[in-house]
């Protein structure tokens, strides 16, 4: 597996995997995911965050979505998020997928 993120790959993970809770352009379970590359944690308007989350002001990039896919109990303890990434290829995806800002359009 390399080491970059195939993001056509991350939208069919995201569809898959994701889509039960989030969705790119509206919150659902879960907040809206279009735009959270670079975005800080809980600021989706009108979304009811944990405390934890909400209070973390953690900004969203390669690095902490790595360790928020990977464990998000582990990396922000008492947050409502029930899931997590295991294979570390299918989280490179993902992430590239959400940095594009949920298109895989921009592929090259």
């Amino acid at each position: 597996a390399s080491g970059v993120g195939d993001p056509v790959r991350g939208e069919a993970l995201f569809e898959k995997r994701c889509g039960g809770c989030h969705s790119l352009t509206e919150s659902h379970r879960g907040p809206r995911l279009q735009g959270v590359y670079g975005r800080k944690s809980g600021s989706v308007t009108g979304f009811p965050y944990s405390d934890a989350l909400r209070k973390a002001n953690i900004a969203w990039d390669a690095q902490s979505l790595e360790k928020w896919l990977t464990d998000p109990d582990a990396f922000l303890p008492g947050n409502n998020m029930d899931f997590l990434v295991p294979k570390a290829q299918e989280r490179r995806d993902l992430i590239r997928f959400l940095e594009q800002g949920g298109s895989a359009a921009g592929h090259r």
